[in-house]
């Protein structure tokens, strides 16, 4: 077997602290996740930017939770910015 990276280490250990949830409403959630990922798929520009390694690994996090890649959920806070959409 595989050795795990610290990465790896703390998604198993969260979920085996029981800390991963089940989305509630489901079917809505995906639709939403769905809507986001659409309006944010149409990219003709590429930005390379540089960003801690913490705020990375948090976005990467987020994004799991999510059910997200990680890029798709950094540009779709981005078009929620600069559109003036509330971040939840």
């Amino acid at each position: 077997m595989k050795k795990l990276d610290k990465y790896e280490k703390e998604l198993l250990d969260s979920f085996e602290k029981n800390e991963w949830k089940s989305v509630p409403n489901f079917s809505k959630r995906k639709s939403e996740l769905k809507e986001y990922a659409k309006n944010t798929i149409r990219k003709n520009k590429r930005v390379n930017i540089r960003i801690s390694e913490r705020d990375l690994n948090e976005l990467q996090r987020i994004a799991i939770r999510e059910g997200l890649p990680y890029q798709t959920l950094i540009s779709s806070i981005l078009h929620k910015y600069v559109n003036g959409i509330p971040i939840q």
